[in-house]
């Protein structure tokens, strides 16, 4: 799932602080651009309608959490740009040829651990 700019500003503070959550007028004071309350409201609610986040009431106000962590998402993201690719052997060649050599070795040693899809 693609994310703008101002989201994915908001998910990153939201992802920085796991398992306590925050308020909009303090996500607010965090932002670089510092928008107002009202547009950090607008973008929240459409994270929580694109299953990004929850809320909790507090008082008056909602306490906003990361549903998932930063990873998983990135890792949706992935599999969703993939499962785009006509040829998708061609697109992960693509993408190998894109990373870093430290990238494509933690590669190597995560499949060397995974379990064989093929043993049952």
């Amino acid at each position: 799932m693609r994310l703008g700019d101002l989201e994915r500003a908001v998910m990153n503070e939201l992802w920085a602080r796991p398992g306590g959550g925050v308020l909009a007028r303090d996500l607010t004071e965090a932002l670089p651009s510092q928008p107002a309350v009202t547009t950090v409201l607008t973008i929240l609610d459409r994270l929580v309608r694109k299953g990004l986040v929850t809320r909790e009431r507090e008082g008056r106000a909602h306490r906003y959490y990361a549903l998932h962590s930063k990873e998983a998402h990135v890792a949706e993201t992935m599999n969703e740009a993939l499962a785009t690719a006509d040829d998708r052997e061609s697109a992960l060649t693509h993408f190998l040829g894109a990373v870093s050599p430290d990238d494509v070795a933690a590669l190597r040693r995560i499949l060397e651990s995974a379990p064989d899809p093929d043993v049952a």
